[in-house]
């Protein structure tokens, strides 16, 4: 059995949490995986995974291995993504990870054009408003909304994300319009949920009204939340570019205009400012379609 592809589907194993999202990532089924991993127990002669019928974990040897498969395989990958400087053709895949709204809205069509213009690129494009962990989940492109935390990533400002609130004229005439930030508790506010970060740090503004313990509705769509605004549930906070369509035909209205939270950063990070060409690639297309 091919020890390399043994090996992927260790890192794969571990990085997914179980043989079946590994065997969906590797386009096998999760059979094969498991013979993967029997294959590299079998050659080394120690066990490298404690296994469940619900979930699997890293012997002491295993987590050794583990990690010295990651290392390697990220250097065949750097020396083969090396040898396209040599044509400056760029080829292979690209795995990017972005927020929900900012995917739809706004990336997907420059991936779009970016693979009409680039054929002998792929891109996996995740869009996802949970936690991510740039230097261990398997992405090379990540496009994160707000502050940087993590220092050790290296961040490129694409642009401001700007968030305002609306609701419909027909919530509007019924409730009222708000004259201040402190006049939203007394409305139904529409809150987004952002995890484990509280909204108002999430967003960097001074009402609690769109705090969990307020909101008639809390959702991690902002999609499903401005169904509800447009259906007269109440006010919403959410990014101008998911609402500006439905400001423009009248059917939602912007409300404290000057009360907003100030804009927040669009950044794109990576993990290392040496990059492989496709990603390169990638990085000054995105950029030159956002400037």
């Amino acid at each position: 059995m091919d020890k390399l592809k043994s090996m992927q589907a260790l890192v794969k194993v571990v990085e997914q949490g179980s043989f079946a999202k590994a065997a969906a990532r590797l386009s096998i089924t999760s059979t094969m995986v498991g013979k993967h991993v029997k294959a590299l127990e079998l050659g080394l002669g120690v066990k490298l995974l404690n296994r469940t019928t619900r979930k699997q974990s890293l012997t002491e040897a295993g987590e050794r291995y583990y990690f010295e498969c990651r290392r390697l395989l990220a250097e065949i990958a750097e020396t083969e993504n090396s040898l396209q400087q040599f044509n400056n053709e760029p080829k292979g895949i690209i795995r990017i990870n972005s927020p929900v709204t900012f995917g739809h809205k706004v990336l997907t069509p420059i991936v779009a054009a970016f693979l009409q213009a680039y054929p002998n690129i792929n891109i996996e494009l995740i869009l996802d408003n949970g936690f991510i962990d740039p230097l261990h989940d398997p992405f090379d492109l990540i496009i994160r909304i707000g502050d940087l935390v993590d220092s050790s990533l290296i961040g490129r400002t694409l642009g401001d994300y700007e968030m305002i609130f609306c609701a419909s004229p027909s919530y509007l005439s019924q409730a009222g319009s708000p004259d201040s930030l402190n006049a939203l508790l007394s409305h139904a506010c529409l809150g987004f949920h952002y995890g484990d970060v509280k909204v108002d740090q999430a967003l960097r503004h001074e009402t609690l009204a769109f705090d969990p313990s307020h909101t008639r509705l809390t959702s991690n769509s902002g999609e499903a939340l401005k169904v509800a605004a447009l259906a007269g549930a109440g006010i919403i906070l959410q990014p101008r570019l998911l609402l500006s369509e439905c400001i423009e035909k009248g059917v939602l209205i912007e409300v404290l205009p000057h009360s907003a939270p100030k804009p927040l950063a669009i950044n794109l990070l990576y993990k290392s400012p040496t990059q492989p060409l496709k990603t390169r690639t990638f990085i000054t297309f995105i950029v030159d379609a956002l400037s």
